[in-house]
């Protein structure tokens, strides 16, 4: 792909974001965090593309943050959380992220801040989750499956991979949700993976991860197995144990803490290349498992670190949702899936 198609596929995907997913109005303060990780063709693109629309457009750059959401509050400067305290839209791209910090929370509690965290995403990365399908073909899909996953509280459920994860939890109750159109202050996140949670201490079984964002993101040469009881009981698997251990200590208050949300990826667009957690996680059938302390109890928050297992297969209740990646018939969003793929 040329560069100069590359580039006007991502002011596309720039525009899908702040013209139809967040609305965006002439005069808005559009603040754009950033990192020295951060591409430097997808800033200029969303800068750009806000700027066109009549924002008044600023990049706020840092150093990178050592770790993520509450974590992360030594060190973010001053002058960066005084900007995002004055956004209408904030696009965070930095990795590690600032959802979950004192700056996001403070940012919240003013009601008006429309959130994204786009993270680690890369120009060409971004144009697929936001350029690469229809989005409102997507959102059907979104719609759909979140719809399906909020209506499964209390029933049994079963996770398996190919790598070999295998455990069960009971189906929680919802705690978030995307919007269609962002016009609401709060936070959202990219669309094409659907989130949901477990009844806490009801998790039991062998996870098996094949990548992990614990200090940073990268796939695992050697997978890591996490034995869960109710709790995270024990972490193998190699040199990258080490480093997600200390990730879990650090996040659970001195201990492993529990597994707190699941996904299902459903973006048809997404790639799986290894060097973006954003968009590897919507690959289709990819499973974001985050692990440590929920946000509703002390110090917990966006501060956890996250497995990844590819290729899952999901029942809920009697019925397998997903196997080996793929949503099958008995899917309620099977026909969305179907729309999006043909």
């Amino acid at each position: 792909m040329s560069a100069q198609h590359s580039n006007a596929s991502c002011l596309r995907a720039a525009n899908v974001l702040l013209r139809d997913h967040f609305c965006t109005k002439p005069g808005e303060n559009v603040v754009l965090t950033t990192d020295e990780n951060s591409d430097t063709d997808l800033v200029r693109a969303l800068a750009d593309t806000a700027a066109a629309l009549g924002a008044k457009t600023c990049v706020v750059d840092m150093p990178r943050l050592p770790f993520q959401g509450s974590l992360s509050d030594p060190y973010i400067p001053s002058p960066v959380e005084a900007a995002v305290m004055h956004s209408d839209v904030w696009l965070d791209l930095t990795f590690p992220y600032m959802a979950g910090s004192g700056a996001f929370d403070r940012a919240m509690e003013h009601k008006r801040t429309r959130y994204l965290l786009v993270g680690d995403a890369s120009a060409a990365g971004f144009a697929r989750l936001y350029g690469s399908v229809d989005f409102d073909a997507l959102f059907d899909l979104q719609e759909a499956a979140d719809g399906f996953f909020r209506e499964a509280q209390g029933k049994h459920c079963r996770v398996t991979s190919a790598a070999g994860s295998d455990f069960s939890f009971v189906m929680g109750r919802p705690a978030t949700r995307k919007d269609r159109r962002a016009t609401q202050p709060g936070s959202q996140t990219i669309p094409g993976s659907a989130i949901f949670y477990p009844e806490l201490e009801t998790v039991k079984g062998k996870i098996v991860l094949e990548a992990a964002f614990h200090e940073y993101y990268t796939p695992l040469r050697e997978p890591l197995v996490l034995e869960v009881d109710g709790r995270v009981r024990s972490v193998s698997g190699g040199s990258a144990a080490k480093v997600m251990d200390r990730a879990l200590r650090r996040a659970g208050g001195g201990e492993y803490g529990n597994v707190i949300h699941l996904t299902v990826g459903l973006n048809p667009g997404a790639a799986s290349t290894g060097r973006s957690f954003m968009e590897d996680i919507r690959v289709i059938g990819c499973n974001a498992i985050g692990l440590g302390l929920p946000w509703w109890l002390p110090g917990g928050g966006e501060n956890h670190p996250d497995g990844v297992v590819m290729n899952q297969s999901l029942w809920i209740g009697e019925q397998m949702i997903v196997e080996n990646g793929l949503p099958t018939l008995a899917a309620p969003f099977s026909a969305e899936f179907e729309k999006l793929v043909s």
